[in-house]
């Protein structure tokens, strides 16, 4: 769904955490198809009570990424949803998502907004990424959790840099010494 995910005109919605989805129903509501709204979440596998989940996060709590046109005709609208607090910007201009940001963000969410699993392929004490949203970003990881099955990574938005944890599924592979 979001192979083609065009990288310009990106701004972002400050709301309420735990609101996102109810926000970005009343804002669809409201424009219908002429902006787009996207909530990006993430897959991770939690342990409660010593049985593993798996759970769906948001990736960014308490923002939603907006896609469109934004006029000065668009804030007082904005401003009468509820749960959505502001537009991230200054009074005369919303801020700009950057295209190599929303790169990022567009490789990651590849299937309907929910970033799934990479798998990881452990040797010799290193870890190789093979298949997933991570594929290419080696450079983002910063720490790996085989414990918890999560990869740490760093990513930017709006300029600000955000520290996230991605689902992992390792690999090990099948000893050939007999």
């Amino acid at each position: 769904m979001f192979d083609k995910l065009r990288l310009d005109n990106w701004y972002t919605i400050f709301v309420l955490t735990g609101e996102e989805d109810k926000v970005k129903q009343r804002l669809r509501y409201r424009f219908g198809d002429e902006i787009r709204f996207i909530v990006p979440k993430r897959k991770l596998l939690e342990r409660k009570e010593g049985k593993v989940h798996e759970v769906t996060r948001v990736l960014f709590p308490g923002y939603i990424l907006v896609q469109g046109d934004i006029s000065r005709d668009i804030y007082p609208v904005l401003k009468n949803i509820p749960g959505l607090i502001r537009m991230l910007g200054d009074d005369s201009l919303p801020y700009i998502v950057e295209p190599n940001e929303m790169k990022i963000i567009s490789k990651l969410i590849a299937e309907d907004e929910i970033i799934g699993y990479t798998k990881l392929l452990e040797e010799n004490g290193r870890v190789k990424v093979i298949d997933g949203p991570l594929v290419n970003l080696e450079g983002n990881i910063i720490n790996i959790d085989k414990r918890k099955c999560r990869a740490k990574i760093c990513m930017s938005l709006c300029g600000s840099e955000h520290t996230v944890d991605l689902g992992i599924e390792l690999i090990k592979p099948i000893s050939t010494n007999l």
